[in-house]
Parts: structure tokens; C-alpha cells; sequence
């Protein structure tokens, strides 16, 4: 069975949010029109406590998209965003929720930030995703959203090495870019074996 996984289309990562995407907004067209093609449909939502060691905020000598060593390796720094309960937390108005059978927050833990739907950074603590969907006879995934050289492209290559089949829908994602980032992303997802598709050949 296939199941639909939309990675974090919230306000802070869409236009004029704390830290948009370009063209992030885009994502969410083709992403309503895939639903009604798949039985389970499950999203992620970014979730940080507002002292997330994360951002760049709590780090007095450091500046948003810099870089910072945690206990699990490099860490990126980043502006707040989709803090717990704010506007910019919340699913984008456009995309389709109620569709979704389970949403997966991530990144709740102050001290470890969390990219991929499966598991935190440190790739041990797990997120249930991977349990859900067992549970559930799914073993193939289409992946969308957002951004695709961050958690798009760590959801992807965690869901192959779980043993998926994973499909990304090409016009349903977009990404941050910093120094050539999507291409490298692109590049790794294919190398681990992702297939790449247009979402309107991609059906349920």
C-alpha cells in the first residue's frame, strides 16, 4: 500500500514566513490534487519550543545560517520559527488537512533539532512514523513538501534505508538553496534510490 507524506507546508516556511522557502507556496496545488489518490495520508509539522537550541537566537556569538557543533554532529542555526502555538507554526491555509489521518510533529525537544518524519538528528530517537505505517501495510511513499534539501531529503533517505519505495512528486516540493543545496540533495536521493515523478503520473 501507498500512503501520501507532506512535509511541513507551514506559514513560517511560505512566503513572507520566518524562514521561507521560495516559491513554497507552490507545493501546495499540486499536494491537494494527490490526496484524493491515497488512503493514508500523514503530515509533519515543525514544532520548537521558543529556547530551541536550534536557533540562532539562543547562541550569543552566532548568526542565523551559520553553523554550531551538537552533541550528534554540525548543526545548522537557524532563524526562530514555527514556534509551538504560534501563526507560523500553522498549517498553510490552502493545503487540505482534513484528509490527513496523523500528524507528526517534530523538533520538540529543545536540545536536538529534527529534520527527517522518521527520526531526530541524532538518527536514533524515533518520531512513531515508522511504526504507523508498518501498522498500517504501507511500504511505498510518495514524498512532498517542504524544503526538499533539508527535511524532505532526510525523510527520503531515512524511508529508504526503513525499506520503502519512495517516489518524490518533483513539482510538489521546493527547497531552501543555500550553496547549491537542492541539486546536492537531488543528487543524494537518487543515488539512495529514490524515484523522481511529475504529481499528476503519480496515482494512489
Amino acid at each position: 500500500m501507498k500512503a501520501l507524506l507532506i512535509v511541513d507546508v507551514q506559514n513560517d516556511f511560505c512566503p513572507n514566513g520566518a524562514l521561507a522557502v521560495p516559491g513554497g507556496d507552490q507545493v501546495i496545488k499540486p499536494i491537494n490534487n494527490l490526496m484524493d489518490s491515497f488512503d493514508c495520508i500523514v503530515q509533519t509539522q515543525d514544532w520548537h519550543p521558543q529556547d530551541h537550541l536550534s536557533f540562532a537566537s539562543n547562541h550569543s556569538d552566532k548568526e542565523p545560517f551559520s553553523t554550531t557543533e551538537m552533541e550528534y554532529g554540525e548543526q545548522v542555526l537557524w532563524p526562530d520559527h514555527c514556534v509551538q502555538g504560534t501563526k507560523g507554526a500553522e498549517f498553510h491555509n490552502d493545503l487540505r488537512t482534513q484528509p490527513s489521518q496523523l500528524i507528526v510533529r517534530k523538533g520538540f525537544r529543545k536540545h536536538i533539532d529534527s529534520y527527517s518524519a522518521f527520526f531526530e538528528n541524532d538518527q536514533e530517537t524515533v518520531t512513531g512514523l515508522h511504526g504507523y505505517l508498518q501498522e498500517r501495510n504501507i511500504d511505498e511513499l510518495v514524498v512532498t513538501g517542504l524544503a526538499t534539501d533539508f527535511c524532505v531529503k532526510w525523510t527520503v533517505l531515512d524511508a529508504l534505508k526503513l525499506g520503502y519505495k519512495v517516489t518524490l512528486a518533483e513539482d510538489a516540493v521546493r527547497g531552501i538553496d543555500m550553496d547549491g543545496s537542492v541539486e546536492k540533495a537531488i543528487k543524494e536521493m537518487k543515488e539512495a534510490g529514490v524515484t523522481l515523478r511529475n504529481s499528476n503520473e503519480i496515482s494512489g
